[in-house]
């Protein structure tokens, strides 16, 4: 029995990464913006003892024709920053991961949004840092063009320093609130930003105080060589492209090698792959589930997908030939369009087959039975694949059920994963410390710097 603990998040928007979970038999066609529904998924991955809620988020809708928007449930959702709350007064221990972009959205409102989840929900908020690869968010927030990838990456760095700055604002004990004196708070325990940098310009201080956790958790997803250097030096987890195990083998030491060089602890940062799980009584039904949804999914669906990330119009190819070799570069996500060039190359697919594969879901998945999923999870950690999973659910509320209700209680009897909470904070039940504030560090932390 390995000591390692899984740590498992649950991708939630969409409710399901596949095109057409909507449409699967017994599913709830409306759960992105059902607000009783994304509840009910919340409570039932508390139930399961799940790290985290994790919604990514679009600042447009998705730039693609037509004949497949129509089909996409992904165009309606709730602002992340809106439905957490909610969530957070009907849970009581699961983690609040909300995606708010550093391109386009203001750091000190961001500061102060995160700041108060974290203490709407006593210190479980989690924030997915991106930079926002999607060109019509541009032209939503009065540019014309998408901000150059190695551009959008530097900014977003001075971004994290300015949000993280902002969060230590305040000393922990800096609100004093003595009644009889009418003294509210130590004017010596109040740090004024005054941030100019190349990008940013943000006086400060956050009106609020300090988040329960000092910081929310810092959540990334970046998987080219910008994304990995920008996790390794600010991330506490990482969301990474799920795929075959050796290059999960290779992303996790590669990501933990470059936070050891900067000086960071690499335990301090959790490589969480996606998973796409469907569960069966046996392998076959599993594999029957994963066929029926995918006959599902249309072909306008599929090859709008696969221009998406591509970055570009793939309806010109041919669809019974192989992808051209000669795809133009585009500022949209460089690691993504990378992995499914390698895909297409790995397992010699048609244009056809390969916008097949991702209108669907064409990364890690895992089938079969709860041992035969338990199995693959134990290899990924005890091999340093990953510290977890980001889990998405094929279709809900029934993919999610299956996965409480029978591989965590695989899970648990191999001693891979908690039956209860250890703490009362996201940081604490994934076992990360509570970074000290770097204007008003404590005797214990300074002695921790020496």
């Amino acid at each position: 029995m390995t000591q390692k603990q899984l740590r498992l998040g649950a991708f939630m928007r969409p409710v399901s990464i596949h095109t057409a979970a909507w449409r699967y038999p017994g599913g709830t066609p409306d759960a992105n913006f059902n607000l009783e529904a994304l509840v009910q998924y919340a409570q039932t991955l508390e139930r399961g003892r799940f790290d985290a809620f994790f919604m990514a988020d679009h600042l447009a809708v998705l730039n693609m024709p037509m004949a497949a928007l129509k089909r996409s449930a992904t165009v309606t959702s709730f602002d992340p920053l809106t439905l957490l709350p909610a969530l957070a007064m009907m849970t009581k221990h699961l983690g609040l991961i909300a995606t708010a972009s550093t391109t386009f959205e203001p750091a000190y409102t961001i500061a102060r949004r995160f700041a108060s989840l974290d203490h709407i929900s006593n210190g479980r908020a989690g924030w997915n840092l991106v930079t926002t690869s999607n060109p019509d968010a541009a032209l939503n927030f009065g540019m014309d063009d998408q901000m150059p990838h190695a551009e959008r990456y530097a900014r977003a760095r001075e971004y994290f320093d300015v949000v993280t700055g902002l969060w230590d604002s305040w000393a922990d004990d800096a609100f004093i609130r003595d009644v009889d004196s009418g003294l509210y708070f130590d004017p010596d325990r109040l740090h004024v930003l005054n941030h100019k940098g190349k990008y940013l310009k943000v006086r400060g201080p956050l009106n609020i105080g300090r988040p329960v956790q000092g910081w929310p958790v810092v959540v990334q997803a970046g998987a080219s060589d910008a994304g990995r250097q920008l996790a390794a030096e600010t991330a506490e987890v990482v969301f990474a492209a799920g795929g075959p195990i050796e290059a999960g083998r290779a992303f996790y030491a590669d990501v933990k090698g470059r936070a050891a060089k900067v000086g960071r602890n690499p335990d301090h940062i959790k490589i969480l792959p996606g998973a796409f799980t469907i569960i069966g009584d046996s392998a076959d039904e599993a594999q029957e589930k994963r066929a029926r949804l995918d006959s599902l999914v249309n072909y306008d669906s599929g090859i709008a997908a696969l221009s998406i990330a591509l970055g570009t119009d793939a309806r010109a190819f041919d669809p019974d030939g192989p992808l051209p070799a000669d795809i133009p570069e585009t500022d949209a996500s460089k690691s993504g369009r990378e992995r499914v060039i390698a895909l297409a190359k790995r397992e010699g697919l048609t244009v056809r087959q390969l916008a097949g594969r991702l209108g669907g879901y064409g990364g890690l998945a895992m089938m079969g039975t709860p041992r035969m999923i338990a199995d693959q999870m134990e290899e990924w950690l005890v091999t340093e694949a990953s510290d977890g999973f980001n889990v998405m659910f094929p279709y809900l509320p029934g993919g999610l059920d299956d996965f409480v209700d029978k591989v965590v209680p695989e899970l648990q009897r191999r001693g891979l994963f908690r039956r209860e909470y250890e703490g009362a904070t996201l940081r604490e039940n994934l076992g990360l410390p509570r970074p000290e504030n770097q204007f008003f560090p404590t005797t214990a932390g300074r002695k921790a710097a020496e």
